[in-house]
């Protein structure tokens, strides 16, 4: 009962008051570490590149990781202590009211007309260049993003907490840490290629998980959950990523729109226009899927 009530103490933390400052962030302090690591790389040959990448990419993951175990170990003496430092850790791990102020910015910007306002917020999403993009394709990029960090903020740290503990959680976030800020070609091909891949695994369920519980969050909304179920199955490796179209492509089968990223892919049909008002439902779908979700997981700890 305890990792439950951990659960619902850190949902409680997220939905009222948000992210720890970044003094008190285990993730900012990834960040910093990760970047204090790869400024001291070995350059210039692709062997060594690869190599210094991939202790970071051990490194970083097992400090955080054991370093929570281990805080955890010396407060069992005290419970409350305990308790309070597992539901910090734990929050830190995830963001869900994050997401959806995030994805809420884009939309209000879109409301008042102001493109440049909507462009901005987006960078709070994702790091595609918004420079460019009228609005529909700034409502792509946000139901886009919306889903797939569904999995990646939301689904996936809880689902390594339901299987390791705290420091499975703290874990997958060093990793997906490591991902976002190393895991891309050009400068960091072969400094992150480990970590880029190191992520891919360690989203590959949580990612189907996500885009099952779109749709059930969809059918509890009224959407068509079979139009979703069959954009998931026909457009969900269109994408680079192995896992991100999975929940992306679910989400435009459920809204009937077509998400593009031009000149790389376009996930379901063209149908609905593409408004802040799509922004609404997608985080609807998610607020309705995450709910089935801790339902069934309540429920599973009461009945044994």
């Amino acid at each position: 009962m305890l990792s439950l009530a951990v659960l619902l103490a850190a949902l409680a933390v997220d939905r009222f008051l948000g992210e720890p400052p970044n003094a008190l962030h285990p993730v900012v302090w990834m960040g910093k570490l990760i970047g204090a690591l790869e400024r001291r790389l070995p350059r210039g040959k692709a062997w060594l590149e690869l190599c210094g990448g991939t202790l970071v990419t051990l490194l970083v993951p097992l400090t955080f990781a054991g370093g929570s175990w281990a805080l955890l170990q010396q407060l069992q003496r005290w419970p409350v202590a305990h308790f309070v430092v597992s539901v910090w850790l734990l929050k830190s791990s995830f963001a869900f009211r994050g997401l959806g102020r995030a994805a809420f910015g884009v939309r209000d910007a879109l409301g008042s007309g102001d493109l440049a306002a909507a462009r901005r917020a987006l960078r709070s999403l994702c790091s595609r260049d918004p420079s460019t993009l009228d609005e529909p394709l700034l409502v792509a990029a946000s139901v886009e993003s919306v889903a797939e960090n569904t999995s990646d903020s939301i689904v996936a740290p809880l689902f390594y907490y339901a299987l390791l503990g705290i420091p499975g959680a703290v874990a997958y976030r060093a990793v997906n840490t490591l991902d976002s800020m190393i895991g891309y070609h050009g400068r960091f091909e072969y400094i992150g290629k480990v970590a880029a891949r190191l992520d891919d695994i360690l989203n590959f369920v949580p990612a189907r998980l996500t885009a099952a519980l779109l749709l059930i969050g969809g059918l509890l909304a009224r959407c068509d959950a079979r139009r979703g179920w069959r954009i998931w199955r026909r457009d969900g490796g269109k994408t680079e990523s192995p896992n991100a179209g999975q929940p992306m492509a679910t989400m435009a089968g459920l809204l009937g729109v077509q998400l593009e990223k031009v000149d790389h892919y376009k996930l379901g049909d063209v149908g609905e226009p593409l408004s802040g008002a799509q922004i609404d439902r997608a985080w609807r779908i998610v607020t309705l899927g995450m709910g089935v979700a801790l339902s069934v997981w309540i429920g599973a700890v009461v009945l044994g």
